[in-house]
């Protein structure tokens, strides 16, 4: 299709309103936001027909319903236009002040509720653990620590003296509240210009003798030791509960933000890599690369930003997007990654109703822009309208909408929909057996409880113990894996000394390392999930059959459902930066110094063993743990589901069907009436 573009100057461009498509792409999320008031709804209805505990499982399936909470992490190196990218998909052009390089010094958490007027609900600051502290302050970091373990005395000093240059800082701002602000956390009703500039902007130096105002001196307060930021408010674009995450640029001494950025990524389920097309991939890019490569493509969408500064974009994006795609393979990256192309530059315009004043060089490159888009019909379209779909901000939110919907919000609320399923046919046995329909039975109420505990219990234990059995398999598989890629290091090393002598640069890519422990772990994550499904279900065959041998006919009804199998997280620390990842660094001198292969064989050895102990340790202990806690956590909020409904039946087999009961039947079959309505809206969204 042709594309029919009006040739008008910034100036020219007519102001109008707010477009009425700053939601375009976010269709499918406000599909998901009727779909989940529809089961609201029916929840609250629920909440009115049950009694004792089934009227707490629902309450509490009516908060996590409230509280569902998608999170989209932004990634990307200094200067990418991240801030200026999260605050156009949060619909407010000047949330958080892009102009200061760098602004975001932590991971700042942006809590998007829908609402009919933009509004600052809350803000939550945390500082540096004691751990987090020390490790920095004592050790220098990761950086630090190898530096240290190398014996580079030079770039220890460095280092040393960076964090004493950081920890002055801190203390000429903070004075004695430094040390006592270690660990703690700071909350607020409200959030502002002032408020973000005082915890979230890294600040300027001053000098002692120079005049500075009180605003400038306040700026940057405690963004030396904190470490996280929540901020809580009302967004006119978004349809239902979002969390978008702006994270700091990587590219740090010491290497701590890695360390949080891996955090942020494995509380998220999607993130967009922040790229930039006025400049070609960055040592950490291809960081960003090695951190996102454990992730699948579907979790991962790619934004090149500044597209507005880009002199030709016809012949300049497809030269960009092959060259992407091209490092993404050889860096054995996820394939198929959607890349979009855009300008956050010309969201904001757009959004602050500023764009009669962007540069006639911006304008230039949106005509040019406009002209190679063959989705835009511009012949009936409003300028601004025009200028949002050309920003990329609908093609970024539609590629994030559907990943959402498909692969988060939908198996949420068919588990939602399931488990209120059970309560409400659990909650019509309930009324059967309250009537006298409960036929065949043979076992007491309390009899019911006892063998319910003895059943849960059993089952509990028998996951956990295969699941340690599969761990324990998959920590051998890891150390026999560990141990030979410093074996293969080591010789490698020694055969490049051998040959070349210590004159000659050597370099030995830890990828192997990686592809080893990412098999290992996907092996254990499938056996995993395998023992999870064989005692979900054999769990939910015993209770099938405790409802029957307990209550008889009256509980045919009921609808069971095995918990859903958790998804395995994705192994982030997998990318976390190793010594050997540091090709060219200062650290591949230190063995320049030694005398004597076999002395420095024993030296590299237990370098490499050290430097890759909490590589190892992530993805051994904290990784599998999470699989544990998610596995069992599943487990057992399904046997309190069940024992509530078994309680609530066990109760009314112990009430008379007296006349008074009889006589009230016609309640009874409304009430009956009104579950099956709930039962039929509930059941469409059981998958």
């Amino acid at each position: 299709m042709n594309v029919e573009v009006r040739k008008t100057e910034a100036t020219e461009l007519r102001k109008a309103p707010r477009p009425a498509t700053l939601d375009a792409g976010l269709e499918l999320l406000q599909h998901f936001a009727e779909d989940s008031k529809r089961v609201d709804d029916a929840l609250k209805t629920l909440a009115a027909l049950t009694g004792g505990n089934s009227a707490k499982a629902v309450s509490r399936l009516r908060k996590e319903l409230t509280d569902f909470e998608p999170t989209i992490t932004v990634l990307g190196q200094v200067k990418a236009g991240k801030t200026a990218l999260v605050n156009a998909m949060a619909g407010w052009s000047d949330l958080l002040p892009s102009d200061v390089n760098p602004w975001t010094s932590v991971v700042t958490s942006l809590h998007l509720k829908p609402g009919e007027s933009r509004s600052e609900n809350g803000a939550c600051f945390k500082f540096m653990t004691d751990a987090e502290w020390a490790r920095l302050s004592h050790k220098g970091g990761r950086m630090g620590e190898l530096a240290s373990r190398a014996g580079a005395e030079s770039e220890l000093q460095k280092i040393s003296d960076q964090i004493e240059l950081v920890r002055e800082k801190a203390r000429k701002r903070l004075g004695k509240k430094f040390e006592l602000l270690i660990g703690q956390e700071h909350d607020y009703g409200y959030f502002d210009k002032n408020l973000l500039e005082k915890y979230i902007c890294l600040g300027d130096d001053f000098d002692g003798d120079e005049d500075i105002s009180p605003d400038q001196e306040d700026q940057g307060r405690f963004a030396e030791i904190l470490r996280s930021a929540d901020l809580y408010l009302n967004s006119t674009t978004v349809p239902s509960n979002l969390c978008l995450r702006d994270t700091p640029g990587v590219n740090d001494t010491f290497m701590m933000r890695e360390q949080i950025t891996v955090q942020a990524i494995r509380d998220s389920k999607l993130c967009v890599v922040v790229l930039s097309a006025n400049q070609a991939l960055s040592s950490v890019d291809m960081g960003l690369i090695r951190l996102i490569s454990n992730l699948k493509s579907r979790n991962i969408v790619i934004f090149v930003n500044r597209v507005d500064e880009l002199q030709t974009p016809s012949q300049q994006v497809p030269e960009i997007e092959r060259s992407i795609r091209q490092t993404l393979r050889q860096k054995r990256a996820p394939e198929n990654i959607e890349i979009i192309f855009g300008s956050a530059y010309w969201a904001n315009a757009v959004l602050s109703g500023d764009v009669q004043k962007m540069p006639q060089e911006r304008v230039r490159a949106l005509l040019k822009w406009a002209e190679t888009d063959r989705k835009i019909k511009c012949s009936e379209t409003e300028p601004f309208e025009i200028i949002w779909e050309l920003s990329g901000l609908p093609g970024l939110f539609r590629a994030l909408s559907e990943r959402i919907v498909a692969d988060i919000a939908t198996p949420f609320l068919n588990k939602i929909a399931s488990t209120a399923v059970s309560l409400a046919t659990g909650q019509q046995a309930a009324s059967k057996v309250q009537l006298g329909e409960a036929k065949g039975t043979s076992m007491k109420p309390e009899e019911a409880l006892f063998t319910f505990d003895r059943i849960a219990d059993q089952h509990a234990q028998a996951l956990q113990k295969d699941l340690m059995q599969a761990t324990q398999d998959y920590y051998a598989r890891a150390d026999r894996a560990h141990d030979q890629f410093i074996e293969r290091a080591t010789q490698s090393l020694i055969a490049h000394l051998e040959q070349w002598g210590p004159e000659d640069g050597w370099k030995y890519d830890p990828t192997g390392l990686r592809l080893l422990m990412r098999s290992a772990y996907s092996v254990f994550g499938k056996r995993a999930q395998a023992v999870a499904n064989e005692h979900y279900n054999a769990a939910l065959a015993d209770i099938a059959e405790l409802y029957s041998a307990a209550f008889g006919d009256a509980v045919s009804g009921i609808q069971l459902a095995a918990p859903a199998v958790p998804s395995i997280p994705a192994p982030i620390s997998l990318g976390q930066t190793i010594a050997l990842d540091f090709h060219d660094g200062w650290w591949v001198s230190w063995w320049q110094r030694l005398r004597g292969y076999e002395t420095f064989a024993r030296k590299f050895r237990q370098l490499i063993e050290d430097e890759t102990e909490d590589f190892m340790s992530q993805l051994k202990v904290v990784q599998t743990q999470e699989v544990h806690d998610q596995m069992q956590s599943a487990l057992r909020l399904f046997f309190e589901d069940q024992k509530d409904i078994l309680s609530d039946i066990g109760k009314s087999s112990s009430t008379n069907a007296n006349v008074q009961d009889r006589l009230s039947q016609s309640a009874h079959a409304t009430q009956t009436a009104n579950l099956d309505d709930v039962v039929a809206i509930l059941q469409a969204y059981t998958g």
